[in-house]
């Protein structure tokens, strides 16, 4: 019988050294290795300590046989930290990639073991992966310039703002209906409330009375805050001094688009390197989940992955679409596939017209291109 005989095959690319960091707030756990083929290596250092990292990769590549200069690429999951440890890594020389936590399979069953070291492992084994062709192992995340991200603190310090003026009217108006006080919280609520009675004719008990004032100064101090956002925000949107700023008054030149739905558009979706409608749609989480196995085919609705507060402006902004802009061509679509249908087909019918919105309002940033039918400014 003739023999024949073969190479030891194997998955590792020589000369380069992978490095799974799994953070928390004190501690890296780094789990290093050169490839599937080889054992890894499990080190913990300070968090950000330059020094501990830099002679860890030392020995990492002693250990494994690399040149002193071989390459190193990293990874790790996004989360609280952000976007610092990817610029401190880049500065040490280090190929690295932020991965989407959601992305990454895991165990189902009811029960599995979860500690930094098996977490590493499993990170460190999907990162040789990735860097070995296999690009949908996990999903990448874009890290933007630190301009950029520090521009869109803006929108958000005013989604904030607007979350807590909620929070602290409905704290009054649960704070009087303890004694059935019903009234409007308006501008001139201070000077009112010493004559607000009971459901028995009586003034509002000192407690209540004193915890009212409280949050009534607490509303007064956010509301004023929101204002000065709002009107901080209109100015950068006019002056258009930089790239999101151009973006957004391109996109206010659109009736139905306001200057703050403008300026969070662009900072938070439009600022970003999207290559195709499907990346926009995937982004917003308007896409459709369709759950199609054997005889059993079905749609689950939409995906509501990528960027929630972009979502819900996009799903305003399609309500507003249809009110300002009645003869575009996108209008016409929705008035024809649901005007006539009932209450829950226009709801179902809104959100497809958001999704088609987002990419017509991609596509007229790009090329400048109105959306047909539409008019400007």
């Amino acid at each position: 019988m003739s023999r024949v005989t073969r190479q030891a095959e194997s998955t590792r690319e020589t000369g380069v050294l992978y490095m799974a960091i799994e953070l928390s707030t004190s501690k890296w756990h780094l789990v290093s290795g050169a490839g599937v083929a080889t054992p890894v290596r499990h080190r913990t250092i300070p968090a950000g300590a330059a020094g501990a990292l830099r002679e860890e990769l030392r020995r990492a590549r002693a250990r494994f046989g690399l040149p002193a200069n071989a390459p190193v690429r990293s990874c790790y999951e996004a989360g609280r930290d952000g976007y610092w440890v990817h610029r401190f890594l880049t500065e040490e020389g280090i190929e690295n990639v932020v991965v989407d936590s959601s992305s990454i399979e895991v165990d189902r069953r009811k029960r599995w073991a979860k500690t930094d070291r098996l977490d590493g492992r499993r990170l460190f084994r999907k990162l040789v992966q990735y860097w070995g062709g296999d690009r949908d192992t996990w999903k990448v995340v874009h890290v933007p310039s630190e301009a950029l991200e520090d521009a869109r603190h803006a929108e958000r310090g005013i989604e904030t703002l607007t979350t807590e003026r909620t929070r602290w009217r409905n704290r009054i108006h649960a704070l009087l209906m303890l004694h059935g006080v019903r009234t409007a919280i308006t501008a001139d609520f201070g000077e009112r409330l010493a004559q607000l009675r009971t459901w028995a004719g009586t003034p509002v008990p000192p407690g209540v009375g004193d915890r009212v004032r409280q949050a009534w100064r607490l509303l007064t101090a956010v509301e004023a805050e929101l204002r000065a956002a709002r009107q901080a925000q209109r100015a950068d949107v006019r002056a258009a001094a930089t790239a999101p700023a151009q973006q957004a008054a391109q996109l206010h030149r659109l009736p139905a688009i306001g200057e703050g739905s403008a300026a969070l558009l662009a900072k938070e979706l439009y600022s970003r390197d999207l290559r195709n409608r499907r990346e926009v749609g995937a982004l917003t989480g308007l896409v459709g989940t369709p759950y199609d196995s054997g005889e059993t085919s079905r749609e689950q609705g939409i995906s509501r992955a990528g960027l929630s507060r972009v979502r819900g402006v996009a799903v305003e902004l399609a309500w507003a679409w249809r009110r300002y802009q009645p003869r575009s061509e996108l209008t016409r679509w929705f008035e024809r596939r649901f005007g006539a249908g009932g209450k829950r087909a226009r709801k179902v019918g809104i959100v497809a017209l958001a999704r088609r919105l987002m990419v017509a309002l991609w596509r007229y940033l790009q090329t400048g291109v109105v959306p047909a039918g539409a008019t400007v400014r």
